[in-house]
């Protein structure tokens, strides 16, 4: 995680406190850009910026910002699930999705963890402040690209609804975290030291989760999450290497 280095800009004129943000990616050069071209934008303090969710979290819990940017398809601790734990640690910090990844699906489950807004990642620096400053006071804001393909309203509406709870929804947040590692090759063992638990716990959660999803094997989770994009490969070629090499993980 890198903090903020004082450079004596970020303050607006007037002398009103700028909006704290915190910038979360798994991709350098794109964490990178971002804050050069927040820093440049006299109403904005760019906190810290961290490479995956659970950095996330943890920098929320000292910093307080008062808006995260937070990428959807990152590893160890997904976006969405992110989102979730971070509005759960500190209500007061918005969280605006930017994400290179839009589906009906995924726009919904950010609204079911507390996002409040979503912005595509092609969308230029005056929406992405427009954005942050919108939310920061207390308001909802969706990328105007969005209006093109999805009806917001409706998706806010099928979020809300508690009947429309997917199988994802019967998750514990540790489940959910359990389950991305799966998908992402990781061993039993190597989810264990992940989350500092025992391997006799990861296998109960790796059961339970099983049981709620109705799957029969590992390559049915990692399936799963492919499909519900919880863990996204570059290409299908590599998704069927991964696939085709999980008797090798030693993990059934």
């Amino acid at each position: 995680m890198s903090t903020n280095r004082s450079t004596g800009r970020g303050s607006p004129a007037g002398g009103s406190r700028p909006v704290r943000v915190l910038v979360v990616d798994d991709h350098a050069v794109i964490r990178q850009g971002l804050r050069m071209l927040l820093e440049a934008h006299p109403g904005i303090e760019v906190v810290a910026d961290c490479e995956n969710g659970r950095e996330a979290l943890l920098a929320v819990e000292r910093l307080r910002p008062d808006v995260v940017l937070m990428d959807v398809v990152m590893p160890g601790l997904n976006g969405i699930e992110a989102t979730r734990q971070v509005r759960r640690a500190s209500a007061s910090t918005k969280v605006v999705i930017l994400s290179g990844f839009v589906d009906e699906e995924q726009i919904t489950g950010a609204i079911r963890a507390g996002a409040s807004g979503y912005l595509v990642k092609n969308s230029d620096v005056s929406e992405l402040i427009l954005a942050i400053q919108t939310v920061h006071r207390g308001n909802q804001y969706y990328s105007a690209a969005l209006s093109e393909g999805f009806d917001i309203a409706e998706l806010q509406l099928q979020a809300r609804r508690p009947e429309r709870k997917s199988s994802l929804d019967t998750l514990t947040p540790r489940e959910r975290e359990v389950l991305q590692l799966i998908a992402e090759g990781r061993t039993n063992q190597q989810i264990a030291d992940e989350l500092v638990v025992s391997v006799k716990t990861v296998e109960a959660h790796k059961a339970h989760i099983m049981e709620k999803l109705k799957a029969r094997s590992r390559t049915d989770l990692i399936r799963y999450a492919l499909k519900r994009g919880i863990v996204k490969l570059e290409s299908v070629d590599e998704a069927e290497r991964s696939l085709s090499n999980l008797g090798g993980t030693g993990d059934s």
